[in-house]
């Protein structure tokens, strides 16, 4: 479906690898000028290469498209409002926004330093706000945008090892849903996605890390089986197609979703909504009344996602 973000202007950050890259590309094609934001750093966030964005901008411009590049970080206000100027003062305008940026600091949460859990929340939950908020500030007066935003299934179930990093994209998908509310009835709309592919930022967790997390029983989001960390052999480019799905006029009617997307499926998340609940009769719980009413029904069938091991 060629040329459906003609005229529009789209910011990807993390755009310089990854599914970052891949969407930046893809929305270059589909007609968009994108706005590649992306600080070039390692996987763990340190360094800078200012090369990797600009490279991305030569593969677009190469193939005929409009791109610009941009080494601002995510994790100041400052930043994020200088992201969304580099797409005023190059092209005009802004109609979307895709925040891919993101890190790793890896570690079991009893030894996790708290240098660790700011780091990667200042990227993946403050980076996803501080761009966002300045792209409403756009999108409120112009009233009409898109916000897509990434989280995780660590965020939706959980991974072992990853405290920071399931808590910020956790709180990714409780912002994206405020958002949406926020700033629907400006004809906004606000939406996350849960990718699974293969990205430096998988590479980077050692397959013990991957077993461990597999021996621990972690859920899959879709049911079907496959391990949240087993994701090794998907194509990071497969996750654009849709996200420009939900930049373009034909979603302008989904908002507030969280999706799955992974190979050749797209799931659509449920929300939370109670599933059972206990109630007592005197209107004031007693503990051996909790006991039985929970053992029978409440918690009945609840399997422990990491039960004890044998030491």
């Amino acid at each position: 479906m060629p040329n459906n973000l003609e005229g529009k202007v789209a910011i990807v950050t993390g755009a310089g690898r990854g599914i970052g890259r891949g969407v930046a590309k893809l929305m270059a094609e589909e007609g968009a000028s994108v706005v590649v934001c992306d600080l070039g750093g390692n996987v763990d966030g340190s360094g800078q290469d200012v090369s990797v964005a600009q490279q991305v901008v030569n593969d677009i411009t190469q193939a005929g498209g409009k791109a610009v590049a941009c080494t601002e970080s995510v994790v100041s206000m400052e930043g994020g409002e200088k992201i969304i100027q580099t797409a005023i003062d190059n092209f005009g305008r802004l109609d979307i926004v895709v925040t891919c940026a993101g890190i790793l600091r890896d570690r079991m949460v009893f030894n996790m330093t708290e240098q660790e859990w700011d780091d990667v929340i200042a990227v993946h939950l403050k980076g996803t706000f501080t761009v966002v908020k300045h792209a409403c500030i756009l999108f409120r007066q112009q009233r009409s945008g898109r916000v897509i935003t990434f989280s995780s299934e660590s965020g939706l179930v959980g991974n072992s090892g990853q405290a920071n990093y399931g808590a910020a994209k956790s709180g990714i998908v409780g912002f994206t849903k405020v958002v949406a509310k926020d700033m629907g009835r400006y004809g906004v709309t606000a939406n996350s996605i849960a990718p699974r592919a293969t990205t430096r930022m998988i590479a980077a967790i050692p397959d013990s890390a991957a077993e461990i997390r597999a021996r621990g029983g972690v859920a899959s989001l879709s049911g079907d089986g496959t391990d949240a960390g087993n994701i090794r052999d998907l194509d990071p480019d497969g996750i654009a197609p849709f996200v420009c799905y939900l930049a373009s006029d034909y979603a302008s009617n989904i908002n507030g979703q969280t999706f799955l997307v992974y190979g050749d499926t797209i799931s659509l998340v449920s929300q939370p909504r109670p599933e059972r609940a206990i109630w007592t009769e005197t209107g004031h719980w007693e503990m051996d009344e909790i006991s039985e009413r929970a053992r029978n029904y409440l918690t009945a069938g609840i399997a422990n996602p990491a039960p004890p091991q044998q030491r």
